[in-house]
């Protein structure tokens, strides 16, 4: 990029960034209770202000330090400024809405990392079931090996317990991915460990039932429910990579503030799944052990899937506009 900011337009909102700075001082050295009620105001007006900022120090690549500088502003003032939100109904969806797309965004290096692990390992559980069919019962269950040699689903018996069995499907989902998130924790060995078990495990299945023919049985049951939590996985295990990366290269942040704006961002990365986690629970209970046709289960988890994908990658809304006005006015 060429460089669009002059040194008068910093020099103009450098005042800005260091008295935010000296604010974040203050409550670290004295406390959040220590600021009057009139410093707390003032540290939310400049927060918003530095973060208009900081979209118009992007456009320009010789101002790459000054962006590294500004972020990580913003990255300590966040928590101060949004830990007492209220959150009701109303904020939450603002948030998947309008600020969760950006979100994922940021992160979307970390989220096909982990794409990439799930995949490696599928393939490789694939291959190891295809070429030694024993290995399947490293994985799979002597019932579900039971059940496969009759043709049949082990999923038929959730029909009739829909209710309950939806109740602990949305538990153990959640429980699930949130494991594989908190692996991050573990400089991100655990969601690495995480995400191999449930590639192997995908990989394994996919390729137990192709060998008893029943491929079709068993994507036709994924496929709806599938569509929506296989990628809440993936995304929780980029937030465990991104806590991961925190802790291990901290850059040019100390590394307890490091670990605490990589802590947030994969906090925020995660928090978006919890409603799709809910919605594939309902549809893996109720629709996709039903008796529903084939074509429409499929039908449904393209559906689904698409509407994932125009969420997930909507462009900001209004960002590249009100930077791109910001820069002209200051300029």
């Amino acid at each position: 990029m060429a460089q669009i900011l002059s040194n008068q337009w910093i020099a103009k909102r450098r005042p800005h960034w260091d008295r935010l700075a000296s604010l974040l001082a203050q409550s670290d050295s004295s406390g959040l209770g220590q600021l009057s009620r009139a410093e707390l105001q003032e540290m939310a007006l400049l927060y918003r202000q530095v973060a208009a900022d900081l979209s118009v120090l992007r456009q320009d690549s010789t101002a790459r330090n000054y962006a590294l500088h500004v972020n990580q502003l913003l990255a300590r003032a966040h928590h101060i400024i949004y830990s007492g939100r209220k959150t009701n109904l109303r904020t939450l969806f603002l948030f998947l809405r309008d600020e969760y797309p950006a979100v994922f965004q940021r992160q979307l290096g970390y989220v096909l990392t982990s794409l990439a692990v799930s995949v490696a390992f599928g393939i490789l559980g694939a291959v190891l079931t295809t070429a030694r069919p024993e290995f399947m019962r490293h994985f799979v269950g002597p019932d579900m090996i039971a059940t496969m040699e009759r043709h049949q689903m082990w999923t038929e018996s959730i029909v009739s317990v829909a209710p309950t069995e939806t109740s602990h499907i949305m538990t153990n989902n959640l429980t699930v991915s949130f494991v594989t998130f908190a692996g991050g924790i573990t400089f991100g060995l655990g969601t690495f460990y995480y995400l191999f078990v449930n590639g192997m495990m995908l990989g394994v299945i996919g390729a137990a039932c192709h060998q008893y023919g029943m491929s079709l049985l068993l994507w036709s049951f994924v496929a709806a429910h599938g569509s929506l939590e296989l990628p809440s996985i993936l995304i929780a295990g980029g937030a465990g990579f991104r806590l991961g990366y925190a802790m291990l290269f901290p850059g040019g942040l100390r590394w307890k503030d490091s670990v605490a704006q990589g802590g947030l961002e994969a906090t925020r990365l995660v928090a978006g799944i919890i409603p799709l986690l809910v919605i594939a629970g309902c549809l893996e209970g109720f629709f996709s052990p039903s008796q529903a046709p084939i074509w429409l289960k499929f039908t449904v988890g393209g559906l689904l899937f698409t509407l994932l994908n125009l969420w997930l990658f909507r462009p900001p809304a209004g960002g590249v506009r009100r930077g791109g006005a910001l820069a002209r006015h200051k300029l």
